[in-house]
């Protein structure tokens, strides 16, 4: 399982940033990412200064979301889409979609369900409970 630290995600995403300002091809995971990036305008002055941003805490207790962990939890939702895995979560998403009134709203629901089955397994000390996951995200409105 990949598990890469904070630095080395904070370093993927700005170096996708800049390959795509500078015109250079993605690889791998970069296309994806960019995607998301893409859809968050909000970020893109924090990629564009990776020597501030690189090493800057986000605290929830100041209001602040972190950029690379909301970025990472859209990568993460959309590598899942793309293998159905877990599996039956292509199917969920997409019921969920019929529910929204875009793709981005509908990922954002998804994106809280992974967040809350994240936050249960490491509080319970368990692995990801898949089934809760999916269940989330079919009862989300």
């Amino acid at each position: 399982m990949f598990n890469p630290t904070r630095d080395q995600v904070r370093q993927f995403f700005f170096g996708t940033w800049a390959k795509y300002r500078s015109g250079q091809a993605l690889a791998g995971m970069e296309p994806m990412a960019l995607g998301v990036i893409l859809l968050h305008p909000e970020y893109h002055a924090v990629l564009e200064a990776a020597e501030r941003a690189a090493d800057r805490d986000y605290s929830p207790e100041s209001g602040e979301t972190n950029p690379f962990l909301h970025m990472s939890l859209h990568l993460a939702i959309e590598e899942q889409l793309s293998i159905d895995q877990p599996p039956g979560i292509r199917a969920a998403f997409d019921e969920l979609l019929s529910r929204k009134t875009e793709r981005h709203a509908a990922l954002h629901a998804a994106l809280e369900c992974l967040g809350e089955a994240l936050w249960r397994a490491q509080h319970d000390g368990t692995p990801l409970d898949a089934q809760a996951y999916i269940e989330c995200m079919q009862r989300a409105k």
